[in-house]
């Protein structure tokens, strides 16, 4: 089993509005800024983006009524990483939280920054829904 941290963020907006509004793979670019530098696009049933050593090929869940958001990524080099992905009710607003799954090899500076990485995004993307003009 590989060490695992949850991050989540608190949104004020219905959680099934924000599902709707969030979970289209294109949306992404918006808020995740690992994919904000290329433009995500569709190849099949999956999605890629350019990365800094070639195409990064990623598998999303599909639409649901559970609010899953879960994605593979491929960077190429064949080892896929899980990243489960949920909104979820929390009142009247939303819980957003994502899993990272510290990878083999990784060290502790690693996975730091990545877990930084990570806080950022989910900041933005609260930003992006509770002030879209901010």
């Amino acid at each position: 089993m590989l060490p695992a941290r949850t991050f989540s963020v608190s949104i004020r907006c219905d959680w099934r509005a924000l599902y709707e509004q969030i979970w289209q793979p294109a949306f992404f670019a918006r808020w995740a800024s690992g994919l904000a530098e290329s433009a995500l696009r569709q190849d099949g049933d999956q999605w890629v983006a350019d990365g800094p050593e070639g195409p990064i090929r990623i598998r999303f869940t599909p639409h649901n009524d559970y609010g899953v958001m879960d994605h593979v990524v491929d960077a190429g080099d064949g080892v896929e990483i899980h990243i489960p992905l949920r909104v979820i009710r929390n009142g009247e607003g939303a819980e957003v939280m994502l899993t990272l799954f510290r990878q083999p090899g990784m060290d502790d500076e690693k996975f730091a920054a990545d877990a930084r990485w990570i806080n950022k995004d989910l900041s933005t993307l609260r930003t992006l829904i509770e002030r879209p003009g901010a």
